[in-house]
């Protein structure tokens, strides 16, 4: 056996979509320095690979698209997204029409994008090596050893029987869930989310807007421009939910996750039992599957998918980003969201070094704010899987979630305002009052959950007749000055607060908020319930629906 040694200023653990963005990120910012990417897998990868994450949002958009200015291949070679689109349960689920259905008929003003994974980090892989960045695919990381103050630090990999040896000045964990720098240092947390997936791809078109011939459904929509396929489709059922992703190699991703107290993992862990557990629950979705059972690519099952670390970035010249530190939950897609925020702290600290400039205390300036970022975006999943099959509370909450997120880190990511420690400090007050609103509203829909009955609506909510839904989605494209950055976080806060004083309100649940309710309830321009009335263009007679239109 050989043996060769390297000297780099960055070494990146893990060459999939964290790793290799970084690797861009990084070049981009600091051109001169030296960079290797190590991928266990050798390339290129199949097209529809075998990784979760393919469904994108506006954070994740932003960053794959402004900030590493990918658009074009984004526009030509990926599927644009018609957002996210809800399917709540009806009776058996045999028939789609029946459904109440959440979702926009038209694309929102800021775009995103399904992503095929391995067409994308193909791409991706082959664009860092035109720039010079050294790509080796099928490197087996064997051993990381971090040096202490100005030392360098030691990876050694294995590939093709021959060892070599880095010396590398900046460490960067981006190896997913073997978290090689996490398990190393001891730095696991004890998991609080109790949930579990599986999903696999089948390689066909799983197109669901041929799943009715109902020709009042089938209007709804222009299929020709706008079809419901193109959307994240999640099928909602008690304490579980299934999605649809179409990718543009022609192949469709889907997956189970549910509630481990609702559904236990051995109940769909094996392609068999998967099958078996959409007849019972999904069985529409089955009997399309089963269509194509022969074109079924993979499966993998993970228990309690969530991941958490007690450190990510270190005044000592390492840091984590993606699934090797935080991961959270699938339903709203923001496993991309948080690359972008780990990569953007991650670079700035490497270009902060080799520019002179302190990067150690904001070492932990970024691993405290990127925690935070977590935690706060963790109360929009913890223990709330209970509510999925509640169809008064569940379509609701997903709209204050649209909102909340659009307005906090969305409007920080989106105006380039991450790093902006100063602006953040002047705005801190507004920040602070979405951060506890949006804590207050999550515990508020659970106590709601646990005060009503559901029961079963159809008909169909369309977001892109909202105007506050559509006006928030695209305030994240304008261009802003500090003064009017800080106006647009006060007035959301003001907003959320008006909005959350209404839901509370009409749901009739006996509540305190945690703010004054305001003169001005003019803040939004039409009341919640009106939002929701304009919403409605079909909807039949259900079981208690004296209250039903405000569901609508």
């Amino acid at each position: 056996m050989g043996k060769q040694q390297q000297q780099y200023d960055l070494t990146i653990l893990g060459g999939g979509l964290a790793g290799l963005s970084l690797a861009l990120h990084c070049h981009q910012e600091v051109p001169n320095i030296r960079i290797a990417v190590l991928e266990k897998n050798r390339h290129p990868a199949p097209e529809a690979a075998f990784k979760v994450g393919e469904s994108t949002v506006e954070v994740a958009t932003h960053y794959f698209q402004n900030v590493l200015g990918l658009r074009e291949h984004l526009q030509q070679e990926q599927l644009p997204k018609l957002g996210l689109r809800f399917f709540f349960a009806a009776g058996d689920n045999r028939a789609i029409e029946n459904r109440l259905e959440l979702g926009g008929s038209e694309f929102p003003p800021t775009p995103s994008f399904q992503l095929d994974r391995g067409r994308f980090e193909n791409f991706l892989a082959e664009r860092c090596k035109s720039l010079g960045i050294d790509f080796v695919d099928g490197a087996n990381v064997k051993h990381v050893d971090l040096q202490g103050g100005r030392k360098h630090h030691h990876v050694r990999y294995q590939r093709a029987d021959v060892d070599h040896q880095i010396e590398s000045r900046w460490v960067a964990d981006c190896s997913g869930r073997a978290a090689i720098l996490k398990r190393k240092l001891g730095l696991e947390k004890e998991i609080t989310h109790r949930a579990n997936a599986a999903w696999f791809r089948v390689g066909a078109e799983i197109r669901i807007d041929d799943w009715s011939s109902d020709p009042a459904w089938k209007e709804n929509y222009d299929r020709d421009q706008n079809p419901r396929w193109l959307s994240t489709n999640h099928l909602m059922g008690k304490g579980y939910w299934v999605w649809l992703i179409p990718l543009s190699s022609g192949c469709t991703s889907v997956g189970i996750v549910a509630d481990e107290d609702t559904h236990s993992l051995s109940d769909f862990n094996s392609l068999e039992k998967a099958l078996a557990w959409l007849d019972k629950y999904e069985p529409q979705c089955a009997e399309k599957i089963r269509q194509h059972e022969d074109q079924v690519q993979d499966f993998l099952a993970i228990k309690r998918y969530s991941r958490e670390t007690k450190q990510v970035f270190s005044a000592n010249r390492w840091g984590v980003t993606g699934e090797a530190g935080f991961f959270l939950d699938p339903f709203y897609s923001p496993g991309s969201d948080f690359i972008g925020y780990g990569n953007t702290f991650m670079v700035d600290l490497i270009k902060r070094d080799f520019t002179g400039r302190g990067y150690r205390m904001q070492a932990r300036i970024y691993d405290f704010f990127y925690k935070r970022m977590h935690y706060g975006t963790a109360h929009i999943y913890q223990d709330q899987y209970q509510l999925f099959g509640n169809q008064q509370v569940m379509p609701i909450k997903i709209l204050w979630d649209y909102m909340i997120y659009w307005s906090l880190p969305g409007h920080m990511f989106c105006h380039n305002r991450i790093l902006a420690l100063g602006t953040f400090a002047r705005n801190f007050r507004s920040f602070k009052r979405l951060h506890d609103l949006n804590r207050f509203m999550q515990k508020f829909f659970r106590q709601w959950h646990q005060e009503t009955q559901s029961w079963e609506a159809t008909g169909e909510i369309d977001s892109s007749e909202m105007k506050v839904i559509v006006e928030t989605n695209r305030a994240l494209m304008a261009e802003l000055d500090d003064k009017a950055y800080g106006k647009r976080f006060a007035h959301s806060a003001a907003q959320m607060e008006t909005l959350a004083a209404e839901i509370i309100e009409h749901s009739g649940i006996k509540c305190k908020p945690p703010f004054k309710r305001r003169k001005h309830d003019n803040v939004i321009g039409d009341s919640f319930a009106m939002l929701f009335e304009a919403t409605m263009r079909r909807f039949e007679e259900s079981p208690a629906t004296d209250n039903a239109t405000f569901v609508s």
